[in-house]
């Protein structure tokens, strides 16, 4: 069974089960400044699992786009890559008993009972139950032990010797369980992948069982002082990763070997001339990873900040390991990648086929410059690298002159045998440029979204200024990202020229003016073709489902949006533009401040 065939099967299962299916948000969060890129399917529905009401209903099906960066170390084994679809069913406080309405409720029994059925049924997926394990959270001094789930997997038939209990460190979301915030008990489910029969006692560190789905049952609040106190709206969270699961569907021994990798694979065999297929698996994976990044509606491109620093590293890492199994650099090694990744998913993610040209030329021109640099570089290095330890002076040096970023310098050193200091050269980095924190130290950190009283006021300033920004630049003007913390906005949009300083000041005036009118902030939910018919501006237009939250403010600003708001702009304060500058071609950047 292909790909295309367990997605759609996936959502067909789950839309039996009453789940409406809501299409993949964009690669670049919206609002979070906790995280670079969507990390897992639950990131896009934060709001929504903290109690706003989500247009389509409580039970949600759908496939996401993930890019995960913090193991990419791991990246070229057979499970790791970087960008992944993860397939989710949610329950966003559907209710715990029977709501007299036919419906039944949809809490611990029905994920896993689903889960298992749906795995397991010939009519679905048809899995071995011989060659399934489970892992629960055993419970600790804080927390008790998710008897519910235990009990309901015995129920299914599955022997206690492959149920095992673990810590918060392994099965409980977030990991450890330190957050503030909503968070609870998760149960994962395994798959044998050796040869023959599973072994009758299940051991999770064995790489042979595979995980191929998580549930995660949010029932617990954590509060600033450390207590775990009952959530007041629980929710089912659940994901698998659909490549690990073709994997197993396809009696496969890695994700490279499914039909979504294997003609890439095949390129770089026949252009390298000294073949490893650990450096081909870097190659594709970083690219298709840059590919869709870039090809995202937010316009993304090869820099030194924050996203599209990773798309440097991710493309320099590929360039470095194609020189390293000898492709000729006379040969056009990602053009023939990009169309195999556009071809594969265009019909499932159509930005990709709207994005192709841009993203070969904008990734051309990456390679082009690292090129003229790599070679000078390795040099540098193989002369640092005789010392045994390369200073953060030195380090610093082969990323600002040569443009090696450090995660390439540490692999380096690592196959050389010697040192690098990493704390030596975040100093100088710290130093010499404005960097940002996340994208220096790689900092890819999950975490739900701050609900503060600030970041409300501040995601409710940016419907104000990308209404003021259209008036004074032009209706072409669309929200291309924004970041908002409790200190400031960031607000990204679609614009070809620096802005003058009266263009600025008109727009802060506008903004300053509707807050000063004190206008009402209200929603009502609709489909999509009525919010647009109303004149309802769409930020990532192609992410949303049938029905979608439209937040009006008084009659000045319609956007469709999650939530959550202000009731009335008079309390945001007094709106200040502190910095105006590019952030990809095409693109700008405003960073502002209420006070």
């Amino acid at each position: 069974m292909i790909i295309n065939q367990i997605r759609q099967k996936y959502i067909e299962f789950f839309s039996s089960k009453g789940h409406a299916v809501i299409p993949s948000a964009s690669l670049i969060p919206e609002n979070d400044p906790s995280v670079l890129f969507t990390m897992a399917g639950m990131h896009p529905l934060v709001p929504f699992l903290m109690g706003e009401s989500h247009p389509a209903g409580k039970r949600l099906v759908g496939a996401q786009k993930c890019i995960r960066t913090g193991d990419i170390d791991e990246v070229g084994d057979d499970s790791h890559l970087t960008f992944f679809e993860m397939m989710g069913n949610w329950s966003l406080g559907d209710p715990a008993e029977p709501d007299g309405l036919g419906r039944d409720s949809y809490w611990k029994e029905e994920a896993i009972n689903w889960s298992y059925e749906f795995l397991t049924d010939k009519k679905w997926l048809g899995l071995d139950r011989a060659k399934l394990a489970i892992a629960v959270f055993g419970g600790d001094e804080d927390c008790v032990f998710d008897e519910e789930s235990y009990r309901l997997w015995k129920n299914l038939g599955i022997p206690e010797s492959r149920i095992i209990r673990l810590g918060k460190d392994d099965n409980w979301w977030p990991a450890g369980g330190k957050s503030i915030g909503p968070q609870g008990p998760d149960t994962e489910i395994y798959y044998w992948t050796g040869e023959g029969s599973a072994p009758e006692a299940f051991n999770h560190q064995d790489n042979r069982w595979l995980e191929i789905w998580n549930n995660v049952f949010m029932e617990y609040e954590r509060t600033k002082e450390g207590k775990y106190l009952p959530l007041k709206q629980k929710n089912v969270d659940t994901g698998l990763g659909l490549e690990r699961l073709a994997v197993v569907m396809q009696n496969k021994k890695s994700v490279y070997e499914i039909e979504s990798f294997v003609p890439m694979m095949e390129k770089i065999k026949s252009l390298a001339k000294n073949y490893d297929d650990r450096s081909a698996r870097i190659i594709v994976d970083h690219v298709k990873a840059a590919v869709f990044i870039m090809a995202d509606d937010a316009g993304l491109v090869p820099s030194n900040l924050e996203q599209g620093y990773v798309v440097r590293k991710l493309l320099r890492r590929a360039i470095r390991h194609a020189k390293k199994i000898e492709i000729p650099l006379e040969f056009d090694v990602t053009t023939p990648l990009i169309k195999i990744v556009v071809d594969e998913y265009k019909d499932i993610y159509p930005e990709l086929g709207k994005n192709e040209q841009r993203v070969v030329e904008e990734i051309k021109k990456e390679e082009n410059s690292f090129e003229k640099t790599l070679e000078r570089g390795l040099k540098e290095f193989n002369k640092m690298s005789l010392d045994k330890e390369i200073s953060g002076q030195r380090a610093f040096d082969l990323y600002s002159t040569y443009g090696f970023p450090l995660e390439m310098t540490k692999e380096l050193a690592k196959e050389a045998k010697v040192k690098v200091d990493e704390e030596g050269f975040n100093q100088e980095l710290a130093k010499h440029q404005e960097l940002s924190k996340t994208a220096a130290a790689g900092k890819f950190k999950g975490g739900l979204v701050n609900h503060s009283e600030a970041v409300v006021k501040y995601h409710t300033a940016t419907h104000l200024l990308h209404q003021a920004l259209r008036e004074v630049l032009g209706n072409h003007v669309e929200q291309r990202g924004s970041n908002i913390n409790e200190k400031r906005l960031r607000f990204d949009f679609s614009h070809p020229d620096k802005m003058t300083d009266e263009e600025k000041k008109k727009v802060e005036e506008t903004v300053n003016q509707k807050i000063k009118e004190d206008l009402p902030v209200s929603f009502k939910e609709t489909t999509v073709l009525a919010a647009k018919a109303e004149g309802a501006i769409g930020l990532f237009g192609d992410k949303y489902g049938e029905r979608v939250k439209v937040y009006s403010v008084g009659n000045y600003s319609k956007e469709i949006c999650g939530g959550p708001h202000v009731e009335r702009t008079g309390v945001l304060g007094h709106f200040k533009i502190n910095k105006e500058e590019a952030s990809a071609a095409g693109i700008r950047r405003i960073k502002a401040t209420l006070d």
